[in-house]
């Protein structure tokens, strides 16, 4: 008995109509043909060897055969889908060009599959899609490059995630802040996203590269996107004597992260990075930079033909949506020192340590849970090996408890002011501030 091959099966019925004519039907030829493509698409004759789905026979000089013609076929005259043609069956121009041109873009599975994936609107073009997958590195160009598309989607990211911030915790410290967006967008981050899209990266760029591939040169970093914040005067100073620079000087001066903007010694790190060429730190911080440009460019690419909306629940459902667990963030180190300042500038009584439990006071293991209250009020409490581990413990959960307010995850931005038929604005609570003087 012989044995069905399922593979070409499926393959079979992917092409197959619902309903098979034979060829004595009284339809004409012409009408079972394949539709031919339009103009702007051109025309692959090379087949690809494997595919999760047939691709449909498009009708050429040699090839007359009618969609009926394969259903009556037998199952192991089976015919392949199509793929890009191999590197010899190219033009000479396709291979000299630094990144695909745009109308391979239409021919591309993997690209099709990412916007899929992605749900991503019809309005959004494939073509404009293989743009956001090619980095400065690869082609210089800013018509074919990401760099305008992600010089948008990280001021829209950065817009977004700060107002989600500010407004669901609204008496977090600045530093705090700052380490905060940069959980949410700092490179990193943004390059786990990427990856989690199920984007990969080709290992050179180039015009027979697929478009959807991710394309970035390892041998030349490229140009960095614009980023926001002022070279300071003093920077020379600074990077010599080690100056500190405080919390006013960096929301006023440095980038959204409140990091120093200093161009010249990221060209000295990258230039350090390429000596170790293709070592294991170079390859990935250059991809690292490839992931998230890319990441800032189709929100960008959103933003461009899509509109305000749909960036914004794009970045809320892939960036925003990421669990970061804010009360790590919080180092201390006077925190007793700043409980009593707390609660002098709050005109609370002053913070007084008591203890609520003990056990094992003398054996190797005791456990001591100290509370601090404020008059009748408990700010917090902590349990330690010792009295005044306990004490400090109590003192870091009730600040806390302070800084960690919250009215609640769902709660009101700005930017919804700017959809239509908004309801009237409700004010968000605005803390005076941090402790200072720590």
């Amino acid at each position: 008995m012989k044995r069905l091959r399922l593979d070409r099966l499926t393959g079979q019925l992917l092409l197959a109509r619902p309903r098979a004519v034979s060829r004595s039907a009284s339809v004409p030829r012409t009408a079972l043909r394949a539709p031919a493509l339009p103009l702007s698409v051109p025309r692959c004759t090379a087949v690809r060897s494997q595919s999760t789905a047939a691709a449909p026979s498009i009708p050429t000089e040699n090839n007359t055969e009618t969609t009926s013609s394969i259903v009556e076929d037998d199952f192991d005259d089976h015919t392949d889908p199509v793929r890009f043609p191999p590197l010899e069956e190219l033009p000479p121009h396709a291979t000299s060009m630094p990144s695909p041109p745009p109308h391979r873009a239409l021919e591309s599975a993997k690209l099709a599959a990412l916007h899929a994936r992605l749900a991503l609107p019809i309005k959004l073009p494939l073509q404009t899609l293989a743009r956001a997958l090619v980095d400065a590195s690869a082609d210089p160009n800013p018509a074919f490059n990401n760099s305008t598309l992600a010089f948008v989607g990280q001021s829209l990211i950065h817009y977004h995630v700060a107002e989600y911030l500010m407004c669901r915790y609204p008496r977090l410290p600045m530093d705090i802040l700052f380490a905060a967006m940069k959980g949410y967008a700092g490179p990193a981050t943004l390059h786990h996203v990427a990856r989690s899209w199920g984007i990969e990266h080709a290992a050179a760029p180039g015009g027979e590269v697929d478009p959807g591939l991710l394309q970035f040169s390892m041998e030349k970093p490229g140009d960095a996107i614009t980023g926001f914040g002022y070279r300071r005067s003093e920077l020379d100073g600074m990077r010599k004597y080690k100056w500190r620079h405080g919390i006013n000087s960096r929301v006023v001066f440095d980038d959204d992260f409140g990091e120093v903007v200093d161009p010249e010694a990221d060209k000295e790190n990258l230039r350090k990075r390429s000596n170790l060429q293709y070592g294991d730190e170079y390859t990935r911080s250059l991809a690292e930079r490839a992931y998230a440009n890319c990441a800032r460019a189709v929100v960008g690419a959103l933003y461009a033909h899509v509109g305000r909306e749909q960036a914004k629940a794009f970045i809320r459902a892939h960036i925003l949506s990421r669990h970061l667990d804010v009360s790590q963030l919080f180092a201390f180190k006077k925190p007793v020192r700043e409980l009593n300042m707390l609660c002098a500038r709050e005109d609370f009584e002053p913070p007084v340590a008591r203890l609520l439990s003990e056990t094992g006071r003398l054996s190797r293991t005791p456990v001591f849970v100290v509370g601090i209250f404020s008059g009748n009020d408990k700010l917090g409490e902590g349990a330690g090996p010792s009295l005044e581990h306990a004490r400090v413990k109590a003192a870091i959960n009730a600040l806390k408890s302070w800084y960690l307010y919250s009215p609640g995850e769902h709660v009101r931005v700005p930017s919804d002011m700017l959809s239509e038929n908004a309801k009237p604005w409700e004010p968000v609570y605005i803390d005076m501030g941090e402790i200072v003087g720590r």
